[in-house]
């Protein structure tokens, strides 16, 4: 008798578990929402079906974070881009009601969130870049100097360059002006030195170390990259990056040296990613035991965390 009304107590006790509601995940619920940037040649979605932060949104959203994937010019300079950001983050705050974003910008994305944060700091209650040139890129600089200012090759090379922007912005539903040397020219270390001495907020004082935590109103930052410029044989684009990290002297995801990716709190810098990985492109074809999305899922529980 008593192992029956034991039986029955336990039996009760489970289904009651089972007819509780699910609990809803939390874990990368920010105050504030979170704005993705792209980088150059980058789009939000073409097609509406091949997006550039691959499940990177959907695995936020899953866990309660409002997400927002923007779409700035494919090539052009760095204030361009992040003019176009920043009227974006303004339509996020009058569409939401928030009074501020989380910013996480991607490649070239990196500075045009770093540009929003400095012209509208009021607006950015955190900025974090993912495997950005905030110091130039070696690749930049090699292509600038073997393309003679003014020249035939260049100017084929920015007509091509700019009309295949032009594709992409239409392919993702949007227009928007082109300019592909420019945009070359800002990624060089003379170009990204001329940016960062107008917008210094968050770089390093040394030549490899951390750059401030926080902005002068309270802005968080932070950043990340990977070093592993070849993951996964599977993926076609691996073996493109193989051969740029070779323009590099010291370790790289295939377009972005180590230490130039450095800004604010630097979580990580030795993810095994290369520079697609870092949004888990192509595909997310990557390194077999790293997955680019729940490192986005942990920085975003970081900004909850934080208040943020």
């Amino acid at each position: 008798m008593r192992n029956a009304v034991r039986t029955l107590v336990l039996t009760v006790a489970v289904l009651a578990l089972w007819a509780q509601p699910a609990r809803a995940d939390t874990y990368t619920q920010t105050k504030y929402p979170i704005v993705l940037a792209h980088g150059m040649a980058g789009f939000d979605s073409l097609f509406g079906v091949l997006d550039y932060f691959y499940g990177i949104e959907s695995n936020l959203k899953s866990g309660g974070a409002r997400v927002y994937i923007t779409h700035v010019p494919q090539f052009n300079t760095s204030e361009a881009r992040g003019e176009a950001l920043l009227a974006q983050v303004q339509d996020v705050l009058a569409r939401t009601g928030a009074a501020k974003v989380n910013l996480i910008g991607h490649s070239h994305g990196g500075l045009d969130v770093r540009y929003v944060a400095a012209v509208r700091p009021d607006l950015v209650a955190s900025v974090t870049t993912v495997g950005t040139p905030h110091k130039g890129a070696e690749l930049a600089d090699y292509l600038r100097a073997h393309i003679s200012g003014g020249s035939f090759t260049e100017s084929v090379l920015g007509y091509f360059a700019s009309s295949l922007g032009t594709v992409l912005g239409l392919l993702s539903g949007h227009t928007q002006p082109q300019d592909a040397i420019a945009a070359l020219g800002a990624l060089t270390k003379t170009g990204t030195s001329a940016f960062s001495a107008k917008f210094p907020a968050g770089l390093p004082t040394t030549s490899c170390g951390s750059g401030a935590a926080t902005g002068t109103q309270g802005q968080r930052y932070y950043s990340w990259s990977g070093t592993d410029p070849f993951t996964n044989v599977l993926d076609a684009s691996d073996y493109a990056l193989k051969l740029s990290s070779f323009f590099y002297a010291d370790s790289n995801d295939g377009l972005v040296g180590r230490c130039s990716s450095h800004f604010g709190t630097v979580l990580r810098d030795n993810y095994d990613m290369n520079h697609l990985d870092e949004v888990n492109q192509v595909l997310g074809i990557t390194a077999f035991f790293t997955d680019p999305k729940s490192v986005f899922r942990s920085q975003a529980n970081r900004l909850k965390n934080a208040g943020l």
